[in-house]
């Protein structure tokens, strides 16, 4: 055992390697992300080797980092799955499931439906973890995850739930306002959000070159996360990117507009995954089946 570092130094890289970025693992952390980076340098000395390649943008796992960073999600895995089993075979499994999603995705989708899920199932408590990079490798101690992009995942049973769909909008008003006027939406106050490590979440640029639309003017106002830009457009500030998932319940209760016919696919979808552990735990089974259940007519 003495051969191993410590335990704090290899729960630290596994969140750096999760996050993709030393801020997103300090802000999980709470640390600066000085202390992150001091913790990964005491890691590879004790390995010998670069664990991560400094030279790219952004830094990326180089292939021993890589290789020890899933050596740790299957080691502490194991540990979970252990944990579940014995707390199962001594009849102390408590009620509570613990899913995993972004933020955008907690605030505006699976918050607001949660109290119907506490209506069927009172005695089930779940614990929402959410973070504001995009949910990538399954964690230890989650048991059902929400991920969003165009991946297939193999950690665990995996279920397609809806494709997700864009659409650029503002307060009704705003809206009205521009087409009155007949503002291109190119030069239309706009609302951006930039996503650090995120390969999946497209901005304004990818969605007028998939319109085949003039390229917009840079944006009026831009977040580090949906949740402000939301809040952004409901105060009439511009037009933002309209995720289906995120924006849907305004446009239903006529808060938000969406702009007439802009409406676009970039052939990316959510998928729900639980947890080998978790696969028969019964409150897990009901937390994943409500999740299916919510999500059948949205295709």
């Amino acid at each position: 055992m003495d051969r191993l570092p410590s335990l704090r130094l290899l729960g630290v890289f596994e969140t750096l390697a999760r996050h993709g970025s030393m801020r997103g693992a300090a802000q999980e952390l709470n640390v600066s992300q000085p202390a992150i980076s001091q913790a990964l340098r005491g890691l590879e000395d004790h390995v010998g080797v670069l664990l991560l390649d400094r030279a790219t943008r952004p830094a990326r796992l180089t292939p021993a980092g890589a290789r020890l960073a899933q050596a740790i999600r299957d080691g502490m895995g194991g540990i979970a799955s252990a944990i579940a089993t014995i707390r199962a075979e001594a009849g102390t499994d408590d009620a509570t499931v613990t899913a995993a999603c972004t933020i955008g995705m907690a605030t505006h989708w699976l918050m607001p439906r949660l109290s119907q899920f506490y209506a069927e199932h009172p005695d089930i408590l779940v614990n929402v973890q959410a973070v504001p990079s995009d949910m990538t490798a399954l964690q230890p101690g989650v048991d059902v995850i929400l991920r969003y992009g165009s991946d297939t995942w193999d950690d665990g049973e995996t279920t397609y739930l809806f494709q997700e769909r864009v659409c650029p909008v503002g307060r009704p008003e705003l809206i009205e306002r521009l087409l009155a006027e007949d503002t291109w939406l190119s030069t239309a106050p706009l609302i951006d959000v930039t996503r650090e490590s995120s390969a999946n979440w497209a901005g304004w640029r990818e969605y007028f070159a998939l319109r085949h639309l003039p390229a917009p003017r840079p944006p009026r106002l831009r977040f580090n996360t949906y949740v402000q830009a939301v809040q952004s457009a409901l105060d009439g500030q511009g037009l933002m990117l309209g995720w289906r998932s995120i924006t849907s319940s305004f446009v239903a209760e006529g808060l938000l507009r969406e702009w007439p016919e802009g409406e676009v696919s970039f052939g990316t979808s959510y998928t729900m995954t639980v947890a080998p552990a978790a696969t028969n735990r019964p409150v897990c089974q009901a937390f994943a089946q409500w999740i299916i259940d919510r999500c059948r007519n949205w295709d």
